[in-house]
Parts: C-alpha cells; sequence; structure tokens
C-alpha cells in the first residue's frame, strides 16, 4: 500500500541506502522457494531499520518473526561487536534458510534462532533488551508488548511493523474470520495510552510504531 504517490515513493527508495547484495540475494531466493514472500521487510523498511538499530547501538535485540532472516539481518548492522540477537519463529521450514543467510553475514555468531511460540520461549530468556521488533501474528501483538516490557532496558524501543494494515485499521466493522484488524486497533489505543512508553507511528509502508520505554 503506497501512502504517497508511487513516483515519489520510487524517489525516497532511490535516494536513501542501497540493499546489501547479500540481502538482494535473500530477497531473490525468497520469492523463488518461499511462500508469502511479500512478508519481507524488504529493500526500504530494511534500511530505516538498520538505521534506527545504528542509533541505538543495542547489546541485546529481540525479533519476534523471523520469517527469512530479512529484518534480523538489517537489526543485526547496528548491534555491539559482543551483542546477542535473539529471533523467534514458529515454522520450522524456515530454520535452515534463516540459518544459511545468517552464517553468511558477518553476525552469523551474534544471531540465536528459536522455534517455537514466542510468549512461551520470552519469559524462559535470561536477559534484558534495548531493540525490539514485533512482526509476527497480529492477533498477539498486545500479549508481545505485556510479555516484553519488563524485559526492556528503560529507554528501550519496540518496532511495531503493519500497524496500519493496509489501511484496514480505519475500518468499523469486521469480518468474524478477520481477527488481526480488530487486534492491531487494540494494540494502537494500547502503544497511545500506555504509560511506560511514549510512541510515534510512522507510515513507513505497512506502518511502522516507534515506542520508548520511558
Amino acid at each position: 500500500m503506497h501512502f504517497i504517490p508511487e513516483d515519489l515513493d520510487n524517489y525516497v527508495v532511490a535516494h536513501s541506502e542501497d540493499e546489501p547484495k547479500l540481502l538482494q540475494q535473500l530477497t531473490r531466493e525468497t520469492y523463488q522457494k518461499i511462500l508469502q514472500p511479500r512478508m519481507l521487510s524488504g529493500h526500504y523498511q530494511g534500511r530505516v531499520l538498520s538505521m534506527i538499530s545504528k542509533l541505538v547501538n543495542p547489546k541485546n535485540i529481540l525479533e519476534i518473526g523471523t520469517y527469512t532472516g530479512y529484518s534480523a539481518l538489517c537489526l543485526a548492522e547496528g548491534i555491539k561487536t559482543d551483542g546477542e540477537l535473539h529471533t523467534i519463529d514458529i515454522n520450522e521450514e524456515l530454520v535452515d534458510f534463516q540459518r544459511k543467510y545468517f552464517d553468511l553475514s558477518d553476525y552469523g555468531d551474534n544471531i540465536h534462532q528459536h522455534l517455537g511460540n514466542a510468549l512461551d520461549i520470552i519469559p524462559k530468556l535470561n536477559t534484558t533488551f534495548d531493540l525490539v521488533f514485533i512482526d509476527a501474528d497480529k492477533e498477539n501483538y498486545s500479549n508481545y508488548f505485556e510479555v516484553i516490557i519488563d524485559k526492556l532496558n528503560s529507554g528501550g524501543i519496540i518496532l511495531s511493523d503493519n500497524v496500519l494494515w493496509s489501511g484496514k485499521i480505519l475500518e468499523t466493522s469486521f469480518k468474524k474470520e478477520d481477527t488481526s484488524t480488530p487486534a492491531l486497533i487494540a494494540y494502537n489505543k494500547l502503544l497511545k495510552v500506555d504509560t511506560r512508553v511514549e510512541t510515534v507511528m510512522l507510515p513507513i509502508r505497512d506502518g511502522l510504531t516507534i515506542s520508548r520505554k520511558l
């Protein structure tokens, strides 16, 4: 979904940092071999994630929703030399694909994969985080927030993807099978009113929220 005219959107991308070659390769292979390749963060949003991570320079990063590893590699670009990135996904069929690209990068030793339900895994992680990226099942966004907020260091950042949901968040009625839209509406409201964070929503691609723990 384009929130600005497509020619302007193309201009923005053209005047932002180039996509690293490894990520170009990952994108090509994802489109060739993996279902739902549109789930990739993609060139422009990936550079946004990279820039934010470099500004934060986190010691520890948590990612909820790995998919094929594109966003993890973007976030890892800003990590401290001795830092760790923990990424969680429920799809065991993608683990080897992710690992291949992690190991081809400069950050393979920093990236730890976790397979399973994030709500079960996160409480068992014996660390705190400076940067969290949420990009998984929308129905659990609010639950993810509640389980990570106490593991987020003061001043730490939560990035939440797809918060505009192709504009569906403006709808007032939903099909019974649509559980994602009302869940995202509730999550966006939670970030606005929760006094533990300050939040700004950016109309980048499908919507990206930056929340800072107070």
